[in-house]
């Protein structure tokens, strides 16, 4: 029980970290920290789908289901209706290559409209 719920805090944690890849640079607009810290975050997450990587967590939420003894994401509703977001069956290259494109502009576009209100 303790290594399934381990697996299941590490793909919420993976859910949460790509909404904050891709929104993080909106905390911004509040914290002016805030883009020391998710700028690094943009760049790994986009990279990561620009050449193809596996996340650290992808392995480390396996290990943790299989020393569980369960296989990866069967089971329950985390499973079922989140884990396809992070882990969906038609990822080709091209698509990671539009996932990290639209990370890229989304945070391109944050980042020009922050700048021009700073410059205001």
């Amino acid at each position: 029980m303790l290594y399934q719920s381990l697996a299941t805090f590490v793909l919420l944690f993976h859910i949460a970290f790509i909404a904050f890849v891709l929104l993080g640079g909106l905390l911004a607009f509040r914290w002016r920290w805030a883009p020391v810290v998710h700028l690094p975050a943009a760049a790994w997450g986009a990279a990561v789908e620009f050449f193809g990587w596996i996340c650290p967590l992808t392995p480390l939420e396996n290990a943790l289901r299989r020393a569980g003894g369960d296989a990866p994401y069967a089971g329950d509703f985390i499973d079922r209706y989140l884990a396809p977001i992070v882990y969906p069956e038609a990822l080709t290259h091209s698509l990671q290559l539009a996932l990290g494109g639209f990370v890229v502009v989304v945070n391109a576009v944050v980042y020009a409209l922050l700048l021009r209100r700073t410059r205001k």
